[in-house]
């Protein structure tokens, strides 16, 4: 089974204001090295065996996922445009829908990614990755949490269930964004993920 990884490069990135803004969010800056947030996602895909990657973008930002993957020598040819956007559910099931369309096989398993993150361990990265294609490949959705270093309200959360596999669990529950007292029973108990968007 071929993974095709989902990009998702939508957001207006506001965070990060006066850096990041409507017309040039943040996944398109460069915070570590000369590489942007979305090239840095888009290499970190070398070391898996993948389809090359789609990403989907705001339709006005379409010049410069085409210019950042082309500096990266990447086709520009696997972006898909939302009209508008309307956040992660209806970006991810047009790209499903597009997969369909457009694969060989007729079941494509998606790795969708937030083109705005910092990962700095790229081999845990790809170990993630690999154990997480094992379970989908056996009809698991697959959703990665991240261990978080504090307290943290910006963030939403996975209550792990039971342990099913190598350091992989059943998710109990997810949990939107709490307050700060919540958050830090959340990090006390050691049973909590921050949600990192990504599955």
């Amino acid at each position: 089974m071929s993974v095709l990884p989902v990009i998702m490069a939508g957001g207006t990135g506001s965070r990060l204001w006066p850096l990041s803004r409507e017309y040039h969010p943040k996944q398109f800056l460069s915070v570590e090295g000369k590489l942007s947030m979305l090239q840095n996602t888009i290499k970190r895909l070398a070391s898996l065996s993948t389809e090359e990657p789609v990403v989907i973008c705001n339709d006005r930002h379409r010049f410069l996922v085409a210019e950042q993957l082309r500096e990266i020598d990447k086709l520009a040819n696997n972006i898909i445009l939302e009209p508008v956007g309307r956040n992660t559910a209806p970006a991810i099931a047009l790209a499903a829908f597009c997969a369909l369309q457009n694969a060989d096989n007729v079941d494509p398993l998606l790795l969708v990614l937030a083109a705005d993150h910092v990962i700095q361990d790229d081999i845990a990265f790809t170990k993630a990755v690999r154990r997480a294609e094992e379970y989908a490949a056996n009809g698991k959705l697959v959703t990665f949490g991240i261990v978080p270093t504090h307290a943290e309200t910006g963030y939403g959360y996975i209550r792990r269930g039971e342990l099913i596999g190598n350091d992989a669990y059943a998710v109990a529950e997810f949990v939107e964004k709490p307050d700060i007292d919540t958050a830090g029973d959340y990090f006390k108990s050691g049973k909590y993920y921050w949600n990192s968007g990504m599955f």
